[in-house]
């Protein structure tokens, strides 16, 4: 979950200081959470040093009628700078204007307020009209400002809004959402008929890596009930989900769902074209080593066809003693024998000669 975070964090940094995606690259392989806080440390420098010409027209905004201070926004300032103004304002003045402007106008303006006042803003405005902010902001595919705004939004604004907006945008905005918690409760508020029509668009638009995203973010009960989703999708679906998840390093994001899958599902997912590709399983072996994921993984494994399982078991026999020693401590502390000793078994002689010589094998051995 933490290379799709961190993705995330990425764009939203990059639309941030208003440059491209790719001049930022190379922050989508730092931890998510450092890449949040260089966002946040962005927020800070940008807005908390405005000019002294915004703090003036903020105090002369304050002398007019919010009608009068809307026109002055919309025909002498524009959507930036008077998005800017905005966040220099009182809550409450600020959503006294805002609610004279055209929907379109506030719906630029939203990507270049002050992520700290939005709560404050939101919170003060017609319910209705922060409905068709939001259905315009779809409506221009901005999922980032989406993004930023959904987690402030009341339950009954949200009940109001997902039904108004596509799939695609669900995932698209789930995917960039700036408050995590709040996904729950929109899956809640979902249903399963929509949350199932949802997972059914990851799959047409190859949105995969924004459905796991979203499942890495939600409830455990919620996760399971999204992983059983997407396995109940046909074979091709899972077959592309696969192949983009190993395209992408992001089993990190998978493995997590498998494992809450019941058996019969796992062993669909088990007898994927994809899960016969060497290349494929080669693949899996390190990125389990890197994450510790091997409680997730060897439930799969064990349902895998023979040629797979072998092809993973010279895989894993091929890694190194530290590597070894730490999968060792981990089936102990899981109790995981009874999944990895097949594996073993599988293992040419002189990779299992080494296994065993490791001194926390020989502590952990079962009893």
């Amino acid at each position: 979950m933490d290379k799709l975070r961190a993705r995330a964090e990425t764009l939203k940094t990059a639309r941030l200081l208003d440059v491209g995606p790719d001049d930022l690259a190379f922050l989508a392989e730092l931890p998510a959470d450092d890449v949040r806080r260089l966002r946040a440390d962005c927020v800070a420098a940008l807005f908390d040093r405005s000019p002294e010409m915004l703090d003036r027209i903020a105090s002369a905004t304050k002398l007019v009628p919010a009608g009068v201070a809307a026109a002055i926004s919309q025909k002498a300032l524009g959507p930036r700078l008077a998005a800017a103004v905005a966040g220099r304002l009182e809550p409450a003045r600020a959503a006294d204007i805002i609610e004279k402007l055209p929907v379109a106008f506030t719906a630029e303006s939203c990507a270049h307020l002050d992520p700290r006042r939005i709560s404050g803003i939101v919170d003060r405005l017609d319910e209705g009209l922060v409905v068709r902010i939001a259905i315009e902001l779809a409506g221009r595919a901005d999922h980032l400002t989406m993004g930023r705004f959904v987690g402030h939004l009341r339950d009954s604004a949200l009940s109001r809004i997902l039904p108004q907006v596509g799939d695609a945008t669900v995932l698209r905005t789930g995917f960039l959402v700036d408050d995590p918690e709040r996904l729950g409760r929109i899956v809640e508020l979902m249903g399963e008929e929509r949350l199932a029509s949802v997972i059914a668009r990851a799959a047409a638009d190859g949105l995969w890596p924004e459905a796991l995203a979203v499942a890495g973010m939600v409830t455990g009960e919620q996760r399971g009930r999204i992983a059983s989703l997407a396995a109940a999708r046909p074979v091709e679906h899972l077959d592309a989900l696969v192949t983009t998840v190993a395209a992408q390093g992001l089993w990190e994001s998978l493995l997590p769902l498998v494992a809450l899958l019941s058996d019969e599902e796992r062993r669909a997912v088990a007898a994927l074209p994809a899960l016969r590709d060497p290349g494929v399983l080669g693949d899996i072996v390190p990125a389990v080593v890197s994450t510790g994921l091997w409680a997730e993984f060897l439930p799969l494994v064990e349902v895998l066809p023979e040629p797979s399982r072998q092809v993973v078991a010279d895989r894993a026999g091929a890694i190194g003693d530290e590597d070894l020693d730490a999968l060792a401590r981990e089936v102990d502390k899981r109790d995981l024998w009874g999944l990895v000793l097949p594996l073993v078994e599988l293992m040419s002689d002189e990779a299992k000669t080494r296994i065993f010589a490791l001194p926390s094998f020989r502590d952990a051995e079962p009893s």
